[in-house]
């Protein structure tokens, strides 16, 4: 029988009974629809897994006692960093949702000239909150014991200043290609345009800032595919994803 998994914000120890916050408890009673003296894997990000036993589902609460602990893990050990240029509605939330699946650790929205979506203020902290929700449920579904950061809206012009590792950008015009290139200390730094592209602008501020234009293949890809092609490419190079495990 498959064990719901779910990510819980709180400190977990062995033995202890814990009451979840009042959005676990809904999301155990009403999406997962779990009932007393059932099972359910609990992370908190922290690292390894806690397999629990519900002895208490009501609406005044819910309470999980913690029966075992799993060092098991499914990260690897390519940390992958995703600046991604901000989509239109279910094209980001897909992005989002297919990225910590295949293993990103942080996600990194970005305003660029050519963004559809502008965001501000409240509007803008609404939105990482719901991205932040699209990480937690796939970090849940994928068996992740590590919830994928998404951080605050950013400029494209400030981000790029900031990063770290093997920096590459996804750009359909280049001609090298990631085959040629090594991660620094496991670490790559991805950057993937929005739906129209990057400035000329843009592209120049990249590279100044140490990023390498790098292109997917002959053909343009869309941004959501870009950015899922490009995370599979370094994981199979570089990550897990070329791992064959024994049965």
């Amino acid at each position: 029988m498959r064990i719901s998994r779910l990510y819980v914000a709180m400190p977990l120890v062995l033995h202890e009974t814990i009451e979840l916050d009042d959005d676990s408890a809904h999301y155990l009673r009403a999406v997962l629809r779990l009932k007393k003296a059932q099972l359910v894997t609990l992370f908190n990000g922290e690292g390894g897994e806690f397999l629990g036993n519900t002895i208490e589902v009501s609406r005044k609460r819910v309470l999980i006692e913690l029966q075992s602990f799993s060092e098991h893990s499914v990260e690897s050990k390519l940390q992958v960093v995703l600046g991604l240029g901000i989509s239109r509605g279910d094209r980001m939330d897909f992005s989002i949702q297919k990225s910590v699946e295949l293993g990103v650790t942080e996600i990194a929205p970005l305003l660029t000239k050519r963004c559809v979506v502008q965001l501000k203020g409240d509007k803008s902290d609404k939105k990482v909150s719901h991205w932040q929700r699209i990480s937690q449920n796939a970090a849940e579904q994928s068996g992740r014991t590590l919830r994928p950061a998404v951080d605050a809206v950013d400029s494209i012009e400030n981000w790029v200043t900031q990063q770290t590792g093997l920096k590459i950008f996804l750009d359909p015009f280049a001609t090298q290609t990631l085959a040629q290139y090594q991660p620094e200390n496991n670490k790559v730094t991805l950057l993937a345009g929005p739906e129209g592209g990057f400035t000329e602008e843009e592209r120049e501020l990249a590279k100044q800032a140490g990023f390498i234009p790098v292109q997917l293949g002959p053909r343009i890809l869309r941004t959501e595919t870009a950015a899922l092609a490009a995370l599979t490419a370094v994981q199979f190079l570089w990550g897990d994803l070329g791992i064959c495990h024994a049965e």
